[in-house]
């Protein structure tokens, strides 16, 4: 199989296949990118998590952009992006017309009892495989003790990112007397996006807004280009402007398209093609999808070559080591929050371990296993 086919068949099936959000996404592609096909290595892996950490938009689709350039060059930067994107879209559209015609949405919940707690000892799973080449010093793992604190105290994750890298960066040349104004620049480079790309904050529509599809694309476009955080942040974002200012949608609809999102397998934010889908059919859909998304092709295309440069320079790479392992503890956060909330029941507890027990000892696919509890979802709801 050549390289570009091995990226195209890696990402279609984690976009059909990587349920419970960015962390367990990261934690299904390590398993498949750096355990089973060894593109690159776990400190390699790192890195690319914590520099796409630096830049907004989804994650989880810029680790899938990062790791398809680093296997097949330019075309798997766009193959990979595509893969991941397309099947995750393409079932949101149905549920879109399932919603239109029905009036509601498929009972998800049932099967998710079952997948959410495999999508845990997934994650569990990848943040011990990537300790090691994270906290590789004690002080190192002090800082990611502080900042798996912080980050439970509700810190916000810029703060924690930007600050751990920076204090890291400042300790090194402070202990080797070196300026670091040109390395740290470096550094920052790869997440210049937060300065520059607000500016297409100004090329959205503000105000009233009737609906169009430009309108909708141009919204979609900035906050792919503009937004941190989860999907909690993005419901922020569309309700004000799609609800409150706009009227385009219900409170209702948005928090539908939200479950949407949250449910199903791929990127969180197939989110903006349900919201297409409502308000212009399959073009809205479309629209509403480049926009939120391609902005990730652009940031990825721009840095995924400066990570690797970070660790030729001694000051940049500690501030790496920083960014690494601050991005280490923002995982470990929301594996821990989940966890609370998934992890009620003894059915739920039960299916954590047996997950765990087979993934560790036995080295099961987490496909296979994503699988097999979605089908005794099925069976047994």
């Amino acid at each position: 199989m050549s390289p570009l086919a091995e990226v195209a068949w890696v990402f279609f099936k984690l976009g059909t296949t990587a349920f419970g959000g960015p962390a367990a996404h990261i934690a299904m592609m390590r398993q498949e990118c750096v355990v089973r096909r060894q593109w690159l290595t776990e400190a390699e892996f790192l890195d690319l998590l914590g520099a796409t950490n630096l830049l907004p938009g989804p994650n989880s689709t810029e680790m899938a952009i990062h790791l398809g350039l680093i296997r097949a060059g330019w075309p798997g930067l766009v193959v990979a992006g595509l893969c991941f994107i397309v099947p995750a879209a393409a079932l949101v559209i149905s549920l879109g017309w399932l919603y239109q015609r029905f009036g509601h949405l498929p009972q998800l919940g049932r099967a998710l009892v079952w997948v959410q707690p495999v999508m845990i000892a997934v994650v569990i799973q990848a943040i011990s495989g990537l300790l090691r080449p994270a906290a590789k010093t004690r002080g190192l793992a002090l800082l990611g003790g502080l900042a798996l604190a912080l980050a439970l105290a509700g810190i916000d994750e810029l703060v924690l990112l930007f600050g751990a890298g920076l204090y890291w960066g400042t300790q090194h040349w402070a202990r080797q007397a070196l300026r670091p104004w040109k390395s740290v620049a470096t550094l920052w480079a790869s997440a210049g996006a937060k300065v520059a790309l607000p500016t297409l904050m100004t090329l959205a529509p503000s105000g009233p807004m009737a609906y169009s599809l430009s309108a909708l694309f141009m919204f979609f476009l900035k906050i792919g280009a503009v937004l941190y955080g989860s999907g909690y942040v993005l419901l922020a974002f569309l309700q004000d402007a799609l609800v409150r200012d706009w009227g385009w949608l219900t409170a209702s609809q948005l928090l539908d398209a939200i479950t949407v999102g949250q449910v199903t397998p791929g990127p969180v934010f197939t989110t903006a093609t349900f919201v297409g889908y409502l308000l212009g059919g399959l073009p809205g859909a479309g629209w509403a999808t480049l926009g939120i998304f391609l902005p990730s092709f652009v940031l990825v295309a721009l840095s995924g070559k400066l990570v690797p440069r970070l660790r030729q320079s001694p000051v940049a790479s500690a501030c790496l080591d920083g960014v690494n392992v601050a991005s280490l503890a923002l995982m470990g956060a929301v594996t821990l929050t989940l966890g609370a909330q998934v992890l009620q029941t003894p059915l739920s507890w039960g299916i954590l371990t047996i997950s765990a027990l087979l993934l560790i000892y036995l080295r099961i696919n987490a496909t296979w296993l994503i699988a097999l509890s979605l089908l005794a979802g099925a069976l047994m709801g």
